[in-house]
């Protein structure tokens, strides 16, 4: 089903807009929840919670790119869910997605950066649409969506220490064209 077609049901409120999200984007969704939850029970919440976030935000959102859009929920469901997790110290994923991501990303310093994030983000999305789209899409799919680097490399065809070895590489590139750019890491 088209995605617009999916959209204009959460605009009419007919329930079909939820099955139709979950037959064309559950699995999806699912990944990206698993990815940084490593829990197979909270995946599946917080993908139910993505059906309702959706429900409760169309309208008056209306979003182009429905599976975006459901990724992007989703992947800030999981998030907040490891943050109240990790203050319990149970989940280790994405801590390690992160720790490999600090020492080429500024730290977080409150609403006083809000500026500086923005900068932070387009010098980002510049130095992405810099790569290949072979490491472009490593690199989000490293980041973004929390593939371990174990299925990078199976899916690659490559050992494990190679594909850690690019994506270091691609951090280190990052890290130079944020200070080549005057961004203080």
């Amino acid at each position: 089903m088209e995605d617009r077609v999916i959209v204009d049901f959460y605009i009419q409120r007919n329930e079909r807009a939820i099955s139709e999200s979950a037959a064309k984007y559950g699995a999806y969704c699912g990944t990206v929840a698993q990815n940084i939850l490593s829990s197979h029970e909270d995946a599946e919440e917080i993908v139910n919670d993505t059906w309702l976030a959706a429900w409760c935000d169309i309208p008056p959102s209306q979003p182009d790119c429905l599976r975006a859009y459901l990724g992007r929920i989703t992947r800030n469901l999981a998030l907040s869910r490891w943050r109240s997790l990790h203050a319990q110290k149970r989940y280790a994923g994405m801590e390690r997605l992160l720790s490999e991501l600090e020492d080429c990303l500024p730290a977080d310093g409150g609403p006083e950066r809000s500026f500086e994030q923005r900068e932070l983000s387009r010098l980002l999305s510049a130095w992405l649409s810099g790569l290949a789209p072979e490491e472009r899409q490593l690199f989000v799919r490293r980041y973004w969506h929390g593939v371990p680097v174990k299925g990078l490399a199976r899916e690659a065809g490559i050992t494990q220490n190679a594909m850690t070895q690019r994506l270091l590489r691609l951090r280190r590139s990052l890290k130079a064209r944020l200070e080549q750019e005057g961004v203080e890491l």
